[in-house]
């Protein structure tokens, strides 16, 4: 289970395997359908077929004997869900929705106006969207349903808002999704919740099937058939992010715990072969501790083959030799996850440029953000950070301009608009604004 190892590494020298990080999750090019074409044939089937099509591909992958009448959960359902749910489980749930709950009504955005002496007002109104898809991995596939991803994805929508919010989730072989998911649900006072995964439930989410109505959004992770699914829906909806495969950078100092990196490193590791988890510490000495960790560590996870593989082809002990050239790597690499495992955390916070979500100091540990923290999970990966920000309640929100001109402001700006639009040989526009300069509205009754 090597790491990619490098003594004395800066930006350039690390180059090479930057840019192997940036390409890990491309699909391979030769043989068989491209995931595009797979995912276009979905779509086109269940816009034309609806929930038909729907229950076709669910019987198909993740359900034999699935039904149609199957596809949406009654409230019911999810009652007896929660119902089941040992208590020290429903406590953990509740525990960790507190906290995301409270941390996302912090981001709620306030409508404003703003009023000229001429009696004109401009603002904008911040308004939800009307409905909202939630995707929630789990089913044959899935180590477990995603649990948190429902706590991460549903309280920005409701703290948003948003009136009615649709969950999909991959039924196991019995048809039902997993009995968490429907547990949380109730927990979280959802009510719409259906059978279906893969890129057949976003496009139902999207076009709509059955019972289930086409929403406004659509959020949470999948893999990367849901992933296109979601980027070819773009602009007949909204959607939250396109997400890679998890990774985490930590930056290490001689006084972090070897073996704390190490198991911050594999928790990352073990979520997929295409996960990256790379330590940029100070000194060799650091490095070979935190490689004999990983080595010692790995071996007694349950998904050890899953990280072991990970760690082989995408993890990186990266020796930067000071602070600041190694803080230069984290902000080359633009993390999903970034750990300042430091005596002064602090004072590198001001430093760093690019990450999806920063951990503080040495008992920040990065699963804590997965869960039970407070800030959304859902973060930028493969290098767009650079760019793009965590799942918020802002993506669950529109913005609309207002603008009430008084005659004063109409007149004021009449010259000006007209000559912009004649700038751009736009007659119409310039007599429209030129017409409300001198003359009154017809009837001022």
């Amino acid at each position: 289970m090597p790491c990619f190892w490098m003594s004395r590494a800066d930006r350039e020298s690390a180059r090479p395997f930057l840019d192997s990080l940036a390409h890990r999750a491309d699909p391979p090019a030769a043989g068989g359908e491209s995931p595009e074409e797979q995912v276009r044939a979905i779509l086109d089937a269940v816009r034309r077929d609806g929930l038909e099509a729907v229950a076709a591909y669910t019987r198909r992958f993740d359900a034999p004997e699935f039904r149609s009448e199957q596809f949406a959960l009654s409230p019911s359902d999810l009652a007896r869900a929660a119902g089941a749910l040992p208590r020290r489980d429903r406590k953990a749930i509740l525990a960790a929705a507190a906290n995301i709950r409270a941390f996302h009504q912090n981001q709620r955005e306030r409508s404003w106006f703003t009023a000229r002496g001429d009696g004109t007002i401009l603002g904008q109104a911040v308004l939800p969207v009307e409905r909202a898809g939630l995707y929630v991995p789990g089913g044959r596939g899935a180590s477990a349903p995603l649990l948190s991803s429902l706590l991460m994805n549903a309280i920005p929508a409701q703290e948003a808002g948003v009136g009615q919010i649709a969950l999909v989730s991959p039924p196991g072989p019995d048809g039902r999704p997993g009995a968490l998911v429907l547990a949380a649900a109730h927990l979280l006072g959802l009510t719409e919740v259906y059978a279906a995964g893969g890129a057949w439930s976003v496009a139902a989410l999207a076009y709509g099937a059955g019972p289930l109505r086409p929403v406004d959004v659509i959020a949470g992770p999948g893999n990367i058939l849901v992933t296109t699914a979601k980027r070819l829906l773009v602009g007949l909806v909204g959607i939250d992010m396109l997400a890679g495969p998890s990774e985490i950078c930590i930056l290490a100092d001689d006084g972090a715990n070897p073996a704390w990196v190490a198991a911050d490193m594999l928790a990352q590791a073990e979520h997929d072969v295409l996960a990256s988890a790379v330590c940029l510490c100070l000194s060799e000495e650091q490095g070979r501790a935190v490689r004999r960790e990983l080595l010692r560590q790995c071996a007694l996870l349950p998904r050890r083959e899953t990280a072991r593989e990970s760690l082989r082809r995408f993890g990186a002990i990266l020796v930067a030799g000071e602070l600041e050239t190694a803080l230069d790597l984290a902000n080359a690499l633009a993390p999903e996850h970034l750990e300042l495992m430091t005596a002064r955390p602090w004072d590198l916070l001001p430093g760093v440029r690019h990450a999806g979500a920063v951990f503080l100091g040495y008992h920040a540990a990065e699963a804590l953000g997965d869960y039970c923290a407070g800030p959304n999970h859902v973060l930028p990966t493969m290098g767009t950070a650079r760019f793009s920000s965590a799942l918020s309640v802002s993506v669950f929100c529109k913005k609309t301009s207002i603008i009430a001109a008084s005659p004063a402001f109409a007149e004021e700006c009449a010259a000006t608009a007209a000559r912009l639009a004649r700038l751009e040989g736009l007659e119409g526009h310039a007599r429209s604004a030129l017409c409300r300069k001198k003359a009154g509205p017809r009837n001022k009754a």
